[in-house]
């Protein structure tokens, strides 16, 4: 027997086979409902965790933090002003000093190689709450949200509309086709993903007897989808022309009529959030009234209709990020056979 998982850091979905993802998901449902019941479960008694944020965040920070103390361990949170990082301290000689006091280490910020040096040089896992380029915790949940929903992910098939350049993309395309999801991508060619994504997941969809499609016809994207997906149209950092942009994705926003082009009625909706689905946001009024539009790229119709389960895809992030910090820290014992 040996853990799959202890002292592993979880940086970008490929870091794990498709059993050991299948694993977390299973294992953070079972952590879910062990919380329903108040069952105590504090595999990671007497740990320490930093919680390093470059980026704001609401699901992610509130996620670690409430998983980190219901597994008994205690969080410190570290904004990007609340340390030396990046300004006067490299990330190399931060990664060595955290971890010699942590026992783990959460990052969300920008660049992909940040969380690939702090796992290199802290020596304690390291966990990706988001880079530039994937967001893994974030599709645990999502493929949890689904699982619960349907039963099983293997054959499902999951569209996601919008930029499909951004992390969330990257990481549904590549974790669903490691899953056996159809995955489905409708964006503008000047926005769908990039190439070695595409071909790491058409890799994966092979293995997996699933398949990948990558269009710019916002109607064949969704067609026969049991979940659409989609993100907001401007990431985090990135400077665009909010004006161009909208107008590239307007014809792939969520809408009734393009849920009804799936052609099903069982279709749920998703959205990792924050979404700019009203006027009730700073920026949502403020590009709405510009740009004449009551909703960008969900409308409020769909977003609050019962085929949308993004409160549930949210709430899920915690019990799925308590799975990763008690597989990869909490000497638990998981017995080979689960992955042969």
């Amino acid at each position: 027997m040996n853990n799959h998982f202890q002292g592993q850091s979880f940086l970008k979905e490929i870091d794990f086979t498709p059993a050991e993802l299948t694993y977390l998901i299973d294992f953070a449902s079972h952590l879910k409902a062990l919380k329903a019941q108040h069952i105590p479960h504090p595999y990671l008694q007497g740990k320490n965790i930093a919680l390093l944020f470059e980026k704001t965040s609401t699901r992610t920070r509130s996620a670690f933090t409430v998983a980190a103390n219901d597994l008994g361990a205690h969080p410190e949170f570290l904004g990007k002003n609340d340390i030396q990082f990046g300004t006067k301290e490299s990330v190399v000689d931060t990664a060595k000093v955290l971890g010699s006091m942590y026992d783990g280490i959460e990052f969300r910020g920008f660049k992909q190689a940040t969380v690939e040096d702090l796992a290199q040089y802290s020596g304690v896992p390291v966990w990706n709450g988001l880079t530039d380029d994937w967001h893994p915790t974030q599709i645990l949940a999502d493929f949890l949200t689904l699982k619960e929903h349907f039963g099983h992910l293997k054959g499902l098939t999951l569209a996601y509309v919008g930029d499909g350049r951004n992390n969330m993309a990257n990481s549904l395309l590549v974790a669903g086709a490691m899953l056996g999801i159809n995955m489905a991508i409708g964006a503008p060619a000047a926005l769908q993903p990039d190439a070695h994504v595409t071909a790491l997941a058409q890799q994966y969809a092979q293995a997996a007897g699933s398949t990948v499609v990558i269009t710019a016809d916002p109607q064949q994207a969704v067609a026969q989808a049991d979940a659409l997906y989609t993100d907001v149209w401007v990431s985090m950092g990135e400077q665009v022309d909010y004006g161009a942009r909208i107008k590239q994705l307007l014809p792939f926003q969520i809408n009734a009529d393009l849920l009804a082009a799936t052609s099903k009625a069982t279709t749920i909706v998703m959205h990792c959030l924050p979404a700019l689905h009203d006027h009730q946001t700073d920026l949502g009024a403020k590009l709405g009234e510009q740009y004449q539009l009551a909703a960008f790229e969900i409308t409020d119709d769909v977003f609050q209709s019962k085929q949308s389960v993004v409160f549930e895809e949210a709430a899920n992030r915690m019990p799925a990020i308590k799975a990763v910090m008690a597989a990869t820290l909490g000497d638990l014992f998981i017995p080979d056979s689960i992955f042969a």
